[in-house]
């Protein structure tokens, strides 16, 4: 887990975890040039339990504060359980280009801790841009760990880069497509579906490939900028992970 990036959040897992074109404070998690389009203090909570299997929950914490120098970000992920854990620390930061590009980067500092051997932690980054095609169409790059850094003897820390796109048909309809690339790995493709079936209340809907996964959620916005979402995604073999956040902010 260490050294492949987080997901963005509950609303990520629900569109097959898509999220580079996010515009939200889950961007620090995805795509740190998103952050560049915030305007207000926004926090964010969020956990999922991969496959129902205790000892693999996952928890993520993240924060954007805009500035009139850009937009500061801080991430704290955990993955793991008591024996076997691994602790990410992220300072991100995001900024507008021009009117419709932007751009963004996290340092990252990545703990493994084994009770029995102690605290191994490297350090890495990741960088992102964001631009606008047309009114409804959005491009998102993102690149985590371009230097090929060693983790472990054996292992470096996977340099993947993700592309995708959203278009937005509608206020209320929101369709991303996206493909990650694991350089020691094959391709991966992620489609979701974002749509607002009443005021206060979202559906979304996503589907990925190797391995494929279907994904599902919902999402509450409360009036007082309050976002909850509950989402889970199935693997046909291994079943199940559900995952709930919390976004506070715009």
């Amino acid at each position: 887990q260490n050294g492949l990036p987080p997901a963005g959040g509950a609303r990520a897992v629900a569109m097959g975890y898509a999220g580079v074109t996010f515009t939200d404070v889950n961007s620090v998690f995805s795509n740190q040039a998103g952050l560049a389009h915030m305007e207000d203090l926004a926090v964010t909570a969020y956990g999922e339990q991969r496959f129902l299997v205790s000892e693999i929950r996952s928890v993520g914490l993240g924060a954007a504060l805009p500035t009139s120098s850009g937009v500061f970000g801080l991430s704290l992920h955990y993955f793991g359980f008591e024996r076997y854990n691994e602790q990410r620390i992220g300072l991100a930061y995001g900024r507008k280009l021009l009117d419709k590009l932007s751009i963004g980067a996290q340092f990252l500092m990545l703990n493994t801790r084994i009770p029995e051997y102690g605290n191994r932690a490297v350090f890495t980054f990741e960088v992102g841009a964001l631009a606008e095609l047309l009114p409804q169409l959005n491009l998102g790059v993102h690149l985590f760990s371009p230097a090929r850094i060693q983790l472990t003897e054996e292992d470096d820390i996977p340099t993947v880069l993700r592309l995708g796109v959203s278009y937005l048909p509608s206020d209320k309809l929101s369709l991303l497509a996206e493909l990650e690339k694991d350089i020691d790995y094959e391709a991966r493709a992620r489609f979701g579906a974002d749509y607002q079936i009443a005021e206060p209340l979202f559906l979304r809907l996503g589907v990925a490939t190797q391995p494929a996964a279907l994904s599902f959620g919902l999402g509450l916005a409360l009036p007082n900028g309050l976002r909850l979402d509950v989402a889970s995604s199935y693997h046909q073999v291994l079943g199940f992970t559900p995952a709930a956040g919390v976004v506070w902010g715009k």
